[in-house]
């Protein structure tokens, strides 16, 4: 048995009414990137509960995407995958170029820009009302690009933990926290319906990384100068998941919704 189960979802079932699966497109995400796809490792709700240990390579990961984010094995810090490069932000706030490490969650996509705007002067809250009602629809996926310069950039990573681990809700408790003012980079980032609560974050989800790619980290908040702001839809799902370790005995807890919301914006 392969060493992690792999899932196929075409949320484009919404629209068309019927899923594909075949081995020809399984053999496809295995080898290469492909547009408008979503591919995600694990599920956030396993992060959540303390499902720390790395299961796919980083090497690997960026074959299936150019763009993303996410966390490394023992929630080692924060993942920025820019251009296909990916960067580990750690609690030090520096920016590490790294290849031979692992992941236990992240969300990858070969970006392709659907639609872009011009922004200024505009607060975290601004922006994310302004940009979601330029979305087509509530129920897709968009992987959200911001390029530009910030007048104010709070960003936190979190230190590599030790077992027993304790829950995200906890861990985070000890993050490092960095503030940047006039500062250019990117904003790399989903934003994800609510209907996918428990797979991944609802709604934003988003890091930063310098335009010299030496800090960043995930994003507690910002205040935009001058922008460009630019979403891709990202209509198909394809996840992995462990088949061993304590993923495959967890017994995950109903409600996780306040917890997710302290560890995303505290």
């Amino acid at each position: 048995m392969d060493r992690f189960v792999k899932f196929l979802v075409v949320i484009m079932v919404l629209f068309s009414g019927c899923i594909s699966t075949n081995d020809s497109s399984v053999s496809e995400f295995k080898s290469e990137q492909v547009s408008d796809v979503l591919y995600q490792v694990s599920t956030i709700n396993a992060l959540m509960e303390s499902i720390y240990d790395g299961f796919v390579p980083v090497n690997e990961l960026v074959t299936h995407g150019d763009f993303g984010i996410g966390t490394f094995d023992k929630l080692d810090g924060e993942m920025v995958v820019l251009d296909g490069i990916c960067y580990q932000v750690k609690s030090d706030g520096v920016a590490y170029k790294v290849e031979n490490v692992t992941t236990p969650f992240a969300t990858v996509t070969s970006f392709e820009n659907d639609e872009t705007y011009f922004l200024n002067n505009m607060n975290i809250s601004e922006f994310e009302s302004y940009f979601e009602s330029k979305f087509p629809s509530k129920n897709m996926v968009y992987a959200v690009k911001i390029t530009g310069n910030f007048s104010k950039m709070k960003t936190r990573s979190v230190p590599s933990q030790e077992k027993p681990y304790e829950k995200l809700v906890d861990a985070v408790k000890n993050q490092s926290v960095f503030e940047f003012e006039n500062v250019s980079g990117t904003v790399v980032g989903f934003w994800v319906p609510e209907f996918m609560s428990g797979l991944n974050v609802p709604l934003y989800h988003l890091h930063f990384i310098t335009d010299d790619r030496l800090a960043g980290g995930h994003i507690l908040d910002f205040e935009i100068s001058s922008v460009e702001a630019s979403f891709d839809t990202t209509p198909e799902f394809y996840m992995v998941l462990p088949t061993s370790g304590e993923f495959y005995s967890m017994e995950f807890s109903d409600n996780l919704e306040n917890d997710l919301k302290a560890v995303e914006k505290q």
